[in-house]
């Protein structure tokens, strides 16, 4: 009897994300769309990431270019049912998972934490103190 282990679960769901991922990717760049939010492929799909029965498929998208995100988010909705059917003919499952759409931020808060980062005051401290300087930033206390 083969023991399942719960890494082996998250490397199935890992692989059919990708899956599915590169089966979205590929119906958004062929134009097969006919909704008008999402027409010239202006959609980027970043990760698939699947609940641990593989019913339930989330796709993380970003807009590409000057696209409306909650316009493309609306085309999304609306196009499910068709995307659903296009990515089963490309995946083979036993069961078709449900897709549902959201944004994906975190390039928003790799921008934030860059943004962070890059202040005066925080580079300061990140840098630490200068050569020759002490190393816990204070002043070395002297006999007198």
């Amino acid at each position: 009897m083969v023991k399942r282990t719960r890494r082996g679960g998250f490397e199935r769901r890992h692989r059919v994300g990708e899956e599915i991922r590169h089966a979205l990717a590929e119906i958004f760049a062929r134009g097969d769309i006919h909704d008008p939010a999402l027409r010239d492929g202006a959609v980027t799909v970043t990760e698939v990431e699947l609940g641990a029965d593989l019913r339930h498929a989330t796709a993380y998208v970003l807009p590409f270019g000057t696209v409306d995100a909650r316009e493309m988010l609306a085309g999304l909705v609306r196009t499910t049912p068709f995307l659903r059917r296009e990515v089963s003919r490309r995946v083979r499952l036993k069961y078709m998972p449900s897709l549902a759409f959201a944004l994906d931020r975190r390039f928003d808060q790799a921008e934030r934490i860059d943004a962070l980062l890059r202040r005066p005051e925080v580079a300061r401290d990140i840098a630490g103190p200068g050569p020759g300087g002490p190393a816990n930033g204070h002043e070395p206390e002297t006999e007198g």
